[in-house]
């Protein structure tokens, strides 16, 4: 469902290889439906539906009768061949999945410095203030940026606003705006995923 919405036209940070002369929407000929992921998508619903057979499996009758042997006979089979065709198709989609960094930058400074709102708040209370006081302040400045649509700054409402400078400086406000500190340990968790 992740690789479905960053596939959306106005998300677009990452897509299912689309092939040259794959038609996409029939509707829309701008659109490159994810039909793979949507696919998985009804195959994790299949796999789910032998959870309520299974679990009503568990209840059998005094020294266990066999009513679960006829249920077992289906889900088994069914679950893992479905699990295991899903995940040979995922695996597929992942090797292939064709992603778009410039855009994710894009959308994260599409909203005038929003996404850093949570590092301010906490960096307002280890300064000495309540956390309630810091969420006002954060607040009340966020919500100008969310209403301007990303067309106010964050970064510069807060460095303009004495109660906020009066715990941070301008200097440690905009280190809390350094994307860097999010993605510090891309490399580590990549080290482990893949080393």
């Amino acid at each position: 469902m992740e690789i479905r919405h960053l596939q959306r036209t106005e998300v677009l940070e990452a897509e299912e290889y689309f092939s040259p002369g794959q038609k996409g929407s029939s509707a829309m000929p701008h659109k490159r439906n994810p039909v793979l992921t949507e696919n998985l998508t009804g195959l994790a619903r299949m796999v789910r539906s032998a959870v309520v057979p299974a679990m009503e499996n568990v209840a059998l009758w005094h020294e266990r009768d066999i009513s679960h042997s006829s249920v077992e006979r289906f889900i088994g089979p069914d679950a893992t061949i479905t699990l295991d065709f899903a995940l040979a198709r995922l695996t597929s989609v992942v090797d292939k999945l064709v992603v778009y960094p410039e855009r994710m930058r894009k959308n994260l400074d599409k909203m005038g410095g929003l996404v850093h709102s949570q590092r301010v708040l906490l960096a307002l209370t280890q300064a000495g203030l309540e956390r309630d006081d810091s969420y006002v302040l954060v607040q009340r400045n966020a919500m100008k940026v969310w209403e301007s649509d990303g067309q106010l700054s964050l970064l510069e409402l807060l460095k303009a606003d004495p109660d906020v400078t009066k715990a941070l400086s301008p200097q440690e406000i905009e280190e809390k705006f350094d994307l860097g500190y999010h993605l510090r340990q891309v490399d580590t968790i990549f080290a482990r995923v893949f080393g």
